[in-house]
């Protein structure tokens, strides 16, 4: 939980802002307080306090506390000099937030990267007793670029004794300069156990490098993957790699996370993944199509933690695109975060596919309170749910995966459509009359689509996470996501479920629940 650091000026101006609360934001008593209760402030994803916040960076775990940094900039809700912000968790549900870890110096701004566990203080920052925590991240020298130079990202690190309070840069900085890549960024390290040292993949424009160290200070590149290989409408970012077994198997295989902007298949940011097989140095795929950890417009760089317990993958992503992140009608901050979802593979009809889904903890901020009975739909019929919770909910449901469509509306006319269409193995989803849309016209491209090829026929569960401004929709226990941000002028205060199809169709464990609130 999180007390309020901000000055006395900021407090008060909420506490005016409380007394004329936007629709979005009716006060529900006088003693309320105004602490995070902006108009579409999320209330159960991580937000910064104020200003603007992007990718996630240097998710580990050490201690009991799991951190979260991320690009931040301190003094505008627009992207600005990039810092790392930073905030601790114990359970990835609540969080504290802390002071500003990593700042700009003479060798740049600090860009994207990750942070490690040095447990056998390789690096020499600490001692046996007391292993570091190391950061690696991009250096990005804003100086460099505008004089027209290709050589103004290099690779920099930090390190703290004190489990992430208080950070010293290496004066050896920077680690790993630049031969004139243009892009050449985003630094993810683990503990590579098959060459025992570490490994650092770094995106160099439209493909990915493969770096190994063993003290994380020298580093030399072992291999190259990518220019032949998935999506290439943008820049390559953000990268990561991990190991998964195939559930239910005895088979482990390596999945490979890129980050690309533009070249998404709805259009600006997403994130692409690739499963194939690394050898220590160099990793293959015999993948031939992009696939995509997740088909909304708003998850992007998302990254996964380092040093979880029992090897789990947790993954947070930025719950933005860079095609309107500038520009969403909000105030005070600007920006959130994906709820934590855990990581698994699976294997369906001879297809290896990577599911994404809400971790555990969630469960326990969630107010499990009423269920509506089983229904069966002849078709064309509808029912409407109303919305107890409002944009403060998680919805779960049970269906046979017919044609259907589920419709959010409010009184004032705002609708957001989902619909599955099975015989053409499609889920849509139509933003473009959810609420504010027209604050940027690359908000609404249309229908957003996703394609739904291996989802079973046979009943399966859907689970939406809706919060003040986001929808995120998990089919078939993560099998198929799509997360979307949404401003819709009030609570959405009704769900309609129509079946479109030409046979009827059965939903049950129909619930909505409240989603507890995670600031205080």
């Amino acid at each position: 939980m999180i007390k309020s650091t901000l000055p006395i000026f900021l407090i008060l101006l909420c506490l005016n802002a409380c007394k004329e609360a936007s629709k979005n934001e009716p006060m529900e008593n006088p003693d309320v307080t105004s602490y995070y209760t902006e108009a579409y402030r999320p209330q159960f994803h991580f937000s910064p306090e104020e200003k603007w916040m992007n990718d996630p960076n240097g998710l580990v775990y050490h201690k009991g506390i799991y951190h979260l940094f991320y690009q931040y900039y301190p003094d505008d809700i627009v992207w600005g000099p990039m810092h790392w912000g930073h905030a601790t968790s114990k359970d990835l549900i609540h969080w504290e937030h802390k002071p500003v870890a990593l700042f700009p110096d003479e060798h740049g701004l600090i860009f994207s990267g990750s942070a490690v566990v040095d447990t056998n203080n390789n690096s020499g920052f600490g001692t046996g007793e007391n292993p570091p925590l190391v950061a690696i991240f991009t250096y990005h020298d804003m100086e460099g670029e505008k004089a027209g130079r290709t050589d103004y990202q290099t690779q920099g690190i930090a390190y703290s004794l004190d489990n992430g309070d208080s950070w010293t840069k290496y004066d050896g900085n920077p680690v790993i300069k630049n031969d004139g890549m243009r892009d050449f960024r985003d630094p993810k390290v683990f503990w590579n156990e098959i060459k025992n040292n570490w490994t650092m993949l770094l995106v160099a424009g439209d493909h990915l490098q493969i770096w190994q160290s063993n003290d994380l200070k020298a580093w030399e590149k072992v291999s190259e993957f990518g220019k032949d290989k998935g999506a290439h409408g943008g820049v390559w970012e953000c990268p990561d790699m991990f190991k998964l077994n195939v559930e239910g198997t005895d088979t482990d295989k390596w999945v490979l996370l890129i980050s690309i902007n533009p070249g998404a298949p709805n259009g600006g940011s997403g994130t692409q993944y690739f499963v194939g097989d690394f050898d220590g140095t160099t990793f293959t795929t015999d993948q031939e199509e992009a696939k995509w950890v997740d088909w909304g417009r708003d998850n992007y760089a998302g990254v996964t933690y380092n040093n979880v317990p029992e090897n789990q993958r947790i993954f947070i992503g930025w719950m933005s695109n860079w095609d309107y992140a500038r520009d969403t009608p909000t105030e005070v901050w600007r920006s959130a975060n994906t709820i934590p979802r855990n990581l698994s593979l699976h294997k369906n009809n001879g297809t290896l596919e990577l599911y994404s889904y809400p971790i555990a903890n969630f469960d326990e901020i969630v107010e499990h309170s009423y269920g509506e009975t089983p229904v069966a739909l002849k078709p064309e019929q509808r029912t409407q749910i109303p919305l107890k919770y409002g944009n403060q909910s998680e919805i779960r449901f049970h269906m046979e995966a017919l044609d259907s469509k589920w419709i959010f509306s409010n009184p004032e006319g705002d609708s957001l459509v989902l619909q599955l269409n099975q015989k053409d193995k499609m889920f849509s989803l139509d933003r473009s009359k959810s609420g504010k849309v027209d604050f940027k016209p690359e908000f609404v491209l249309g229908k957003q689509h996703m394609p739904v090829p291996n989802l079973p026929t046979v009943a399966i569960e859907v689970r939406m996470l809706l919060d003040k401004s986001s929808l995120e929709i998990f089919l078939n226990k993560g099998q198929y996501v799509m997360t979307n941000q949404i401003f819709p002028n009030v609570d959405y205060t009704e769900l309609t479920l129509e079946n479109t199809s030409d046979t009827e169709q059965k939903i049950d464990s129909l619930s909505e629940s409240k989603v507890m609130r995670i600031w205080d």
